[in-house]
Parts: structure tokens; sequence; C-alpha cells
């Protein structure tokens, strides 16, 4: 399969489709384990991401390395338009792993928001820019001396789920899901097939008919 990279894409997937029927469908073919935690909510109202996963894995540290934030500004230098982060932080929330400045760099890079299984900082100016991120809360205390990245462009566990860097990660209002590349393709088209059905059903379902019956008649709920 052919990745598709082009803005066009991530917005066909932002304006059609949503979390819930992609996480559906993944359900439908096996692939149970592709949203992560609730924890991993919107910084603000109206936040929403499609776009490429582009990974990093960071610890708690005891001390400020020598190279503080080497791999991170590693990674967001050679950012891809259309990428988002996801880091996963995997030990105490003693610090944001995120802010302000991170997500200036991105947008002007043309990648397309962050999730992060920890937090993020400098929400005011975050939400202001209308830049989105998605994370497990927020706190003041940088990430020097606290927690550091270890490890870019590799497999992590965020939120429970299993991401690969280049995953089509897709999140709203109702959580975060991870899309293998080796299944995106036919989870793209059988969400907009389901979506069409839902919008049928919908129609239905507002003129009085039996909840019942419609799911016999078109198997959509």
């Amino acid at each position: 399969m052919r990745v598709k990279t082009s803005a066009e894409y991530y917005e066909e997937i932002a304006t059609r489709l949503y979390t819930a029927v992609l996480a559906d469908i993944m359900d439908d073919l096996g692939y149970r384990n592709q949203v992560m935690r609730y924890e991993i909510r919107p910084m603000y109202d109206g936040a929403r991401i499609v776009g490429r996963a582009a990974t990093m894995l960071a610890t708690t540290v005891a001390e400020i390395p020598a190279k503080p934030y080497h791999l991170e500004l590693e990674l967001l230098d050679d950012l891809k338009p259309g990428e988002v982060i996801v880091c996963t932080t995997h030990g105490p929330r003693r610090c944001s792993i995120w802010g302000e400045l991170l997500s200036t760099h991105v947008r002007a890079k043309g990648g397309r928001g962050a999730i992060l299984d920890g937090l993020t900082r400098d929400l005011s100016a975050i939400a202001a820019m209308k830049f989105p991120v998605f994370a497990v809360g927020t706190g003041a205390a940088d990430s020097k001396g606290r927690a550091d990245v270890i490890a870019i462009r590799v497999p992590i566990e965020a939120g429970e789920v299993l991401v690969h860097n280049g995953d089509l990660m897709v999140a709203d209002l109702d959580g975060c899901v991870a899309i293998p590349q080796s299944i995106e393709e036919e989870v793209i088209r059988r969400a907009l097939q389901k979506v069409a059905g839902e919008n049928r059903v919908r129609e239905i379902l507002a003129r009085g008919a039996s909840i019942r019956q419609v799911f016999q008649e078109h198997g959509v709920l």
C-alpha cells in the first residue's frame, strides 16, 4: 500500500470520519487495542488531529543530561509535513514534556499536532494558537533534569496502545486511535462506508422507527 501523506487526505479524514467509527472498524478486523486510555484528552475544545505518528520515548532522569533535549530537538528538526508528535514518558508525571515553543515549531514545519502520554504546559498559549495537543494533563515544571527523550522514531506504547512511527493517528473529543499502516487503506474504506450507513440510519431513527428493526435491517448502531 502506498502511504498517503497529502494534506487533502488528512483533511478528508478529519471532515468525514471520527475516532469512534474507526475504532469500530478496527474491532471488526480483530485490532481491538487501538484506542488510547481515556486520560489522554484534548487540551482545548474543538482540538482534532489527523496525521502520521513521529514517535519519541522519554523516561525519568535524576539530573540534567549533558545535552538536554538532544534527541527531542533532533526529531523536531527532522519533522515532516503531516506528522504528529506521539510521546510517552513511561514514568511519574513530574514535569511537562511539551509547551508553546515546541508547538510553534511543529506548526511551522507543517506538523499537525501532539499526542502525549504525559503532561504539557503553556496551555493558554497553545489554546490561543489552536495547535491541537492531547495529553493527560498540565504541569508547570520543565522536563530538563526530570525527564529526557531516549529514543525517537521507534515503536512505543502510548496510552496502552502500540504505536509505530508512521501509523495514522486520529484524535478528537472521544479520544485517540492509532491505525496501523498495514490495515489503514481497508479501515478508511470501511469507515467511509459505515458513516454513509449511519447517516441513513440516523434519518430513519429520527422519524421514530423501532431501533431493533432498524438494526436488524441495516446492522448499524
